[in-house]
């Protein structure tokens, strides 16, 4: 019979918490700078792509895609996809965004090795994550397969830990290209830097949760009852 654990009932509340704080406050610190018009009067698209040219990569495609905060980059076919309010738009919050994508396009040129190393972990977590699920299910009712089910959830938490230094890197190199390209005053970046610190929250929080859910999975094995 499946009960509450103590590391449950530790865990699951605060990281449910997190990720409820950290999703308020990328929405809310995203509307708030949506609303303030850089002063350079350029959109997210135009931001995007004078960073990938000012940093000497031209072979980026840019282009817009629905939903909200949908923002990511494709190194497979090297594009880089804005959502509607970023894509056109000449807030700080779009053009912080557009940067942060680009931070993606250069790491992909540069050769970044945690960039790479997630990306070849996407296609690996498409497959194990429900698959993950369904193991921890069966282990509930037969005792063997809970810990295979951990062993293939991990790959699911390794690719949350990676994803933290890809995230911080892109928002740092955005940053950086804010103020050297002259896309924003110093003032500006310090605006446009404080969404993408609270999008990185929200990874963070990821991260978080998805580690726990981990170790509470590993105690229902009896992992940490071995002598």
């Amino acid at each position: 019979m499946l009960h509450l654990t103590p590391l449950f009932l530790i865990s699951a509340i605060p990281a449910l918490l997190l990720s409820l704080y950290a999703s308020w406050v990328t929405r809310s610190t995203f509307n708030k700078y949506s609303k303030v018009v850089a002063k350079n009067g350029m959109t997210g698209a135009q931001s995007a792509r004078l960073m990938l040219e000012k940093n000497g990569v031209y072979d980026c495609k840019i282009e817009p895609v629905s939903g909200f905060l949908s923002d990511h980059y494709d190194p497979r076919s090297k594009t880089l996809r804005l959502s509607e309010k970023v894509y056109s738009a000449n807030s700080l919050s779009a053009i912080g965004v557009a940067c942060h994508e680009a931070g993606h396009a250069l790491q992909h040129a540069n050769g970044y090795a945690f960039l790479s190393f997630r990306s070849a972990l996407v296609p690996l977590v498409g497959f194990t994550s429900n698959l993950s699920y369904l193991v921890i299910s069966l282990g509930f009712i037969f005792r063997p397969f809970l810990l295979v089910g951990c062993a293939i959830f991990a790959i699911s938490a390794l690719f949350a830990i990676v994803t933290l230094p890809v995230e911080w890197d892109a928002s740092a190199r955005a940053k950086k290209a804010m103020l050297t390209a002259g896309l924003l005053s110093p003032e500006e970046t310090h605006h446009a830097g404080k969404v993408l610190n609270a999008a990185f929250l929200t990874y963070l929080a990821g991260a978080i949760s998805t580690i726990l859910t981990l170790l509470e999975y590993l105690y229902r094995a009896g992992f940490f009852n071995r002598k």
